[in-house]
């Protein structure tokens, strides 16, 4: 990429029923966005017509039907299908779960191919999205087995990164996942992800730890003691700045989180629980570990909201931004490091 064209930046719709378009057309109903990215959205401009017209967002768009008719200084739609589509707003259908996964599809191809810089991906409904072609619990998932690397997923403020060791899984499967070669696995994504995507160079992470209060020496589990801790230990030794396990219960009300580069908590929820309540609708999803860079939202589909005009676009907004700003700043520390390499090739051979 030239350093002076714009980033190229796909964005998948989601689930249409939902609020995933609202959202992307407010947002760059403020032209100024188009200061920032090269916006290209995978979909229909028949759809994205009408939702124009009932949200009475009046903003041009450049239909294409190749990536690379995309220009910069507009809004791109890529036309992914040509029929007229049925909108049934607040309730997920089978055609709405088909469009949504037809759309991923295509823009997480174009990522890999390296015809878009940063994926943003609008929410989808995990449910109807299913089919022979998606077998997965969520966008993470479904773009590390398209992508290379291993991912964690990342919910992210300007000054709170939460990763998770297990995803999305049942609660009942979380203990028998959790292992030392996870956790260390986990512990390398992360702590690689802020030194190369944030530039931090010498990451402070905490580990929470599993069971209540920790397990309280084995009252309340022994997980904690015998597989977590030890662990710990291990990668301490290795000269990282990893500290816990803390308990989980308050380690956020007492602000210690602000201590630290980022957290890995032990699930989902744990994980997600306090992150949305310091700040959701704020918040990024980001899905770190892969060769590729995607982010969405920290919300879902909000169906009780699609149609009325209400969505707040600022989490949507923050995903953009963030996709942009780790896209630079990996690019840059991508740059650093090879310049390096190739000062140490030449100092050898002299």
């Amino acid at each position: 990429m030239d350093k002076f064209e714009k980033i190229k930046l796909g964005i998948s719709i989601g689930d249409f029923n939902g609020i995933g378009i609202e959202i992307i057309l407010k947002t760059f109903s403020d032209k100024r966005m188009l200061d920032f990215c090269t916006p290209i959205i995978y979909g229909s401009t028949k759809l994205i017509t009408a939702y124009k017209k009932d949200l009475n967002i009046n903003i041009p768009f450049n239909g294409i039907k190749n990536i690379d008719k995309a220009l910069h200084g507009k809004i791109n739609i890529l036309n992914l299908w040509k029929d007229d589509i049925e909108v049934d707003l607040g309730k997920p259908t089978k055609k709405s779960g088909k469009c949504a996964f037809e759309s991923l599809e295509a823009a997480t191809d174009d990522l890999a191919k390296g015809e878009i810089d940063v994926l943003v991906t609008a929410p989808i409904n995990k449910d109807n999205i299913q089919s022979d072609d998606f077998k997965f619990p969520g966008h993470t998932e479904y773009l590390e087995s398209k992508l290379n690397g291993e991912s964690l997923m990342i919910l992210m403020t300007n000054k709170l990164r939460i990763g998770l060791i297990t995803g999305h899984i049942p609660v009942s499967k979380v203990s028998e996942t959790i292992t030392p070669e996870l956790i260390k696995k986990k512990v390398e994504i992360l702590y690689a992800t802020l030194i190369q995507d944030f530039a931090i160079s010498k990451p402070k992470i905490a580990i929470l730890g599993l069971n209540p209060h920790c397990g309280d020496h084995g009252v309340i589990g022994n997980e904690d003691d015998e597989i977590i801790k030890p662990t710990i230990d291990i990668i301490q030794s290795e000269g990282k700045l990893v500290y816990g396990p803390y308990a989980a219960d308050s380690f956020f009300g007492s602000e210690n989180y602000k201590n630290f580069d980022a957290i890995l908590a032990m699930y989902h929820d744990q994980g997600l629980a306090p992150f949305k309540t310091l700040s959701f609708g704020e918040g990024v999803n980001y899905t770190a570990g892969l060769d590729k860079i995607r982010t969405s939202p920290d919300h879902g589909t909000a169906y009780e909201l699609a149609g009325k005009g209400l969505a707040n676009i600022n989490s949507f907004k923050e995903a953009i931004f963030t996709g942009i700003k780790i896209f630079k700043t990996r690019k840059e520390y991508k740059s650093l490091t090879e310049n390096s390499l190739k000062t140490n090739q030449r100092k050898e051979k002299l």
